[in-house]
């Protein structure tokens, strides 16, 4: 019979790691007598980071005492007790080999439903003071288990642990750990996961996403981060300029072929190129992402820059950079791309923001789209405001598209109803006054704080956060979960900067660095020194939280993920430069 041995609690706390404050909750100890289980939370218990901990389907975390024995014998310790591992049941019986998701037990005067697996992170290994045991202990199949709360109730050390149910379809805990983690998905594995109605929703998804996900290749559909999944070919390909354009008083298109005559790929309309210039010899390389900016095509790409007084990459094209000059570029990339669908759509730009929804409207010119299509645009006045008139070329192939242009600051010659349709920048009222269905998708591109205010406005509205597509080419959206008290500072190349050693360039935040071995121990470490933005979770190459597009170059990984990332990205937390590399981050 399996018995409860312990109960765990715990409230969140501060510690010290690495220079940074982490808020946890990974330390529980044992309780006295018999402790009220609700449906969230133990009493005394909780979690520092709500995001990957907690919650109803992960009220619970379960840890069995042959794991103890286990890991006592692989890691050569003789220091472990009850809750070492952040559970709060510590238990005999129930191995992960044996019970399914689904299966239901009752403990004391409480009623359990196993969800899923326990997810590890970084902050067992700190607990542990074993960095890779995120890894260990997702790859031994030994990662314990979540309860679901069924019946609130009271429990104690020495409970028995009685089977009353099961599910229909069984599937152990460490077989759905595998499916999602290891390698080989197998399809007809993933379907019957999904028949398990106990399996926590964001298993459930991460399993849709294999299912729906390409079934050849490296990857693991089911962990890749939105920023990583749409991964392309290393390198950089030489095109010759063939035409440039003047879009506005400070936006200039440079439209690009192969030198010989080989198909481009075709992009997907919203994404961008990487373009690699070497204005000073010896100097690091400046990198610098541009929306492709035109029709969808295999002959020839188009980017558009903004010309910034102080722009050193914006200058060095604006001036030095000529017809037939050549131009090194990568393969397109970026997941901020047109998803196909019936929905109402809203193009929502400003500035130079306009490119990557600009090709997103050729696309749906180019098929003559009958979906509602907004195109709502902010600029200063009719000098700044580039692509008008292409904007206006294009809109009466859409049956159901309507463009709004609100300028700041009209000139004199700027004619309302005629270049723009309001005076000042886009806000709630607009949406309100254009009837924009809460239902739409949002495609949002633009300056920092516009779209910062167009996010609060689109929530305001009752447009749901998934709703919400956002393309941010300086730096990204950080991930550093439990991290509290961190300054946000500019990305910098680290103080010890050498010249030897692989450079490593940081392409969106415009950051470079040489590879020393003797301070890092990953590129996510080389990163983190640079303060250029993160993301990260388990620091061993298991959840793909730090999936990111390998530009160019090649690494090494020390230790080997547990699922290769896809081809032409990298896993920064666990790889290593074998040569100088460019990053997407």
């Amino acid at each position: 019979m399996a018995r409860l041995l312990s109960v765990n609690v715990g409230l969140p706390r501060d510690i010290a790691w690495k220079g940074r404050i982490v808020h946890t909750g990974i330390w529980k100890n044992p309780v006295r007598g018999r402790c009220r289980v609700g449906r969230l939370n133990l009493d005394g218990d909780g979690q520092g980071d709500l995001t990957g901990h907690g919650g109803e389907q992960r009220a619970v975390f379960v840890y069995q005492i042959e794991s103890y024995g286990y890991w006592r014998e692989q890691l050569g310790r003789t220091d472990f007790v009850h809750g070492q591992f952040g559970e709060n049941f510590t238990i005999e019986g129930l191995p992960d080999d044996a019970v399914c998701i689904g299966d239901r037990y009752r403990i004391g005067s409480a009623l359990f439903e196993i969800t899923q697996p326990r997810v590890t992170c970084y902050r067992v290994g700190i607990r542990m003071n074993e960095p890779r045991m995120p890894a260990l202990l997702t790859s031994s199949g030994r990662p314990g288990f979540y309860f679901r709360v069924v019946e609130e109730g009271d429990v104690g050390a020495g409970d028995e642990i009685v089977k009353v149910g099961e599910a229909t379809e069984r599937m152990t805990v460490a077989e759905i750990n595998a499916l999602l983690y290891l390698p080989n998905h197998a399809q007809d594995r993933l379907e019957r996961a999904l028949r398990i109605e106990a399996l926590s929703p964001g298993w459930r998804a991460s399993f849709e996403a294999l299912v729906n996900g390409p079934t050849t290749g490296r990857g693991n559909a089911g962990l890749v981060p939105a920023a990583a999944a749409q991964p392309a070919a290393p390198g950089f390909r030489r095109l010759a300029v063939t035409a440039i354009d003047q879009e506005s008083a400070d936006v200039r298109s440079l439209t690009m072929q192969s030198l010989d005559g080989q198909p481009l790929r075709e992009a997907l309309p919203g994404q961008y190129v990487v373009v690699r210039l070497q204005p000073t010899a010896g100097d690091p390389p400046l990198l610098r992402s541009y929306s492709l900016s035109g029709p969808l095509s295999t002959e020839r790409y188009r980017i558009s820059v903004k010309l910034e007084p102080n722009g050193a990459a914006g200058t060095y094209l604006g001036e030095h950079v000529r017809v037939n000059d050549v131009l090194e570029v990568s393969t397109p990339r970026g997941s901020f791309v047109l998803q196909p669908g019936e929905q109402p759509l809203v193009l929502l730009s400003a500035g130079i923001g306009a490119t990557p929804v600009l090709a997103m409207l050729h696309a749906l010119a180019a098929v003559r789209s009958t979906r509602q299509v907004w195109w709502l645009h902010g600029a200063r006045d009719r000098q700044h405001h580039p692509f008008s008139a292409e904007v206006r070329r294009l809109m009466p192939a859409l049956a159901h598209g309507r463009s709004y242009v609100c300028y700041s600051r009209p000139g004199s010659r700027d004619v309302v109803g005629e270049d723009f349709d309001a005076t000042g920048h886009l806000s709630r009222s607009a949406f309100e006054e254009l009837e924009v269905p809460r239902e739409a998708d949002v495609y949002l591109c633009g300056p920092t704080r516009f779209m910062a205010e167009m996010k609060e406005v689109l929530s305001d509205l009752g447009v749901k956060p998934e709703h919400i597509n956002v393309e941010a080419f300086n730096g990204g959206q950080s991930m550093t979960p439990g991290i509290v008290g961190a300054p946000a500072r500019t990305p910098h190349p680290p103080a010890d900067d050498a010249n030897t050693g692989p450079l490593v360039s940081f392409a969106r935040s415009g950051i470079a660095a040489h590879w020393k071995a003797t301070s890092y121990q990953s590129l996510l470490e080389l990163a983190e020194a640079c303060d250029v933005p993160v993301r990260w979770s388990c620091r061993t190459g298991v959840c793909h939280n730090c999936e990111s597009g390998l530009i160019s170059g090649s690494v090494a990984y020390q230790p080997d993920p547990l699922d290769l990332p896809s081809e032409g990205n990298v896993l920064i937390c666990c790889s290593r430069p074998q040569e100088d590399v460019v990053i997407d981050i």
